[in-house]
């Protein structure tokens, strides 16, 4: 059995992506020095940690002009590596029929097994009703949702940040879409600075809805985070790094520092996911 595993992992885009201003400037927001530049050292780092891993990208064509690196490109990677991933799909659900129609083939003919969001950089309210058949499709699929929360590093110290607008990653947007579609898993990315208080609520009232706690170092863990996940969250918070721009190495060194019973430390690190991913122990 792994160590630990990771839900919250970026793939390395294939060479012919190259890396945008806001990238770059999200890599120098967290310090992240080295970026990974092929799936083989990414997966040589997790092999390396004993730690299973859940990656994927975001399909922002819509609002980026960019080319999507792919599902099935995601897909490969886990093919060749499956006993260190498995792969979310990503959608501009922007896209309408043709994004649910592509989430329906990631799932039954690549083999992904979730559905990655990131409402800031593409730019939709995760609560608009414009947006439900694919949440439809989601849990008709029986997949978990994977949808960012609150701040992000993405464009962060550009001017405008890059025009990116932090309000369509609100917490409480999705306490909508999980009472509208109890029935769909909803995973909250990252402690959602600066509506930490709210993602809480929502994770502790709506039993469909859990928390990764990616993207912040543990020490840097808010008292009333830590409070929740050694407590009435110790069942629905799940271990997340966001590498590459935070290493797990890092990530479980800090979260090694911080005061919790080592059966919540299990629950987090493992057996949430376990759960959550539909995983044998």
């Amino acid at each position: 059995m792994v160590r630990a595993i990771d839900v919250h992992v970026h793939v390395p885009a294939p060479p012919d992506h190259a890396s945008t201003k806001e990238k770059e400037a999200m890599a120098g927001y967290f310090g992240a020095g080295h970026m990974p530049v092929t799936p083989d050292e990414m997966a040589a780092t997790y092999k390396a940690l004993d730690i299973f891993a859940v990656i994927f990208e975001i399909d922002s064509e819509t609002t980026s002009g960019e080319s999507y690196v792919g599902n099935d490109y995601v897909a490969s990677i886990v093919q060749k590596y499956p006993e260190q991933f498995m792969g979310f799909a990503s959608v501009d659900p922007w896209k309408g029929k043709l994004a649910i129609r592509e989430l329906e083939r990631s799932v039954k003919e690549l083999g992904l097994r979730g559905l990655k969001l990131h409402p800031t950089t593409q730019a939709f309210f995760p609560n608009d009703t414009h947006f439900y058949p694919l949440w439809e499709k989601a849990a008709e699929l029986g997949i978990p949702v994977l949808f960012h929360s609150g701040q992000t590093g993405v464009g962060s110290g550009t001017p405008g940040g890059g025009g990116y607008k932090l309000k369509y990653s609100h917490p409480m947007l999705l306490d909508d879409v999980a009472a509208d579609f109890p029935e769909l898993t909803i995973i909250m990315a990252h402690p959602a600075v600066p509506w930490q208080e709210e993602q809480l609520a929502v994770a502790l009232h709506k039993g469909n809805v859990y928390i990764d706690l990616s993207g912040w170092s543990p020490k840097y863990f808010r008292p009333i985070l830590v409070q929740y996940i050694s407590s009435l969250l110790k069942d629905k918070a799940l271990f997340g790094s966001d590498y590459p721009v935070l290493k797990p190495e890092r990530w479980l060194r800090d979260f090694e520092q911080l005061d919790l019973k080592d059966e919540v430390r299990r629950k987090i690190l493992l057996e949430n996911a376990q759960k959550v991913l539909k995983l044998s122990p």
